[in-house]
């Protein structure tokens, strides 16, 4: 049997594992696990870059993929603690993004600032007992290849956004964005899609 099943296999194993990687009560990992274990289990693609202010809260037990030429700016927060993190290639995640997996990002993909994506999301149905100590479900996020998101949109759990969408500022998106389209508000609706017959991009009636 692998490490790691015996380790879901068995509860109290499973917590002396985790409190030897991550503190109780936080999800930044130990140093030494950052030094040590994380260069050697994660994936940093060629010419790719982790700007120095960049908050990593990742661990080892769950994927960590930052494809050739891509770029997390400062002041970021990535967390893979319940999901996988990937993103692409000659991608850029700007400044001040909080991105919690689990969450696949493609090639060419520009964030701009302030986004949130978070692919996770908290019980609450238990009035007796504090929401935090309630589990959480998880459920994927998905951006296409070549999008533009821009600054301050929230991309809530299991959106998928289809290949080259562009997400104005400020919007909130709750479902699934369809391919080449513009999509605007709270909640986010398309606003206008590329015509393939005009050859060109139409409002949506």
């Amino acid at each position: 049997m692998a490490i790691s099943a015996i380790i879901q296999n068995n509860p109290g194993f499973k917590q002396f594992v985790h409190r030897l990687l991550i503190p109780k009560n936080e999800a930044r990992p130990r140093l030494w696990v950052k030094i040590f274990i994380n260069p050697f289990m994660h994936q940093r693609g060629k010419g790719s870059r982790i700007r120095r202010r960049t908050r990593m809260d990742v661990v080892p037990f769950k994927k960590f993929v930052l494809g050739d030429n891509s770029v997390i700016e400062d002041f970021c927060t990535i967390n893979n603690g319940v999901g996988d993190v990937v993103i692409g290639n000659n991608t850029l995640v700007g400044m001040g993004n909080v991105i919690i997996g689990p969450v696949t990002i493609g090639n060419n993909v520009i964030l701009a600032q302030n986004i949130v994506l978070s692919g996770l999301n908290h019980e609450y149905k238990d009035i007796l007992t504090p929401i935090h100590l309630q589990k959480v479900t998880t459920a994927p996020i998905s951006i296409g290849d070549d999008c533009w998101i821009a600054a301050n949109s929230v991309i809530t759990a299991g959106v998928t956004i289809g290949r080259h969408c562009v997400i104005a500022a400020g919007s909130v998106v709750t479902k699934d964005i369809p391919a080449y389209t513009v999509a605007a508000g709270n909640p986010a609706k398309p606003i206008k899609r590329y015509d393939e017959t005009l050859k060109e991009w139409v409002r949506v009636q």
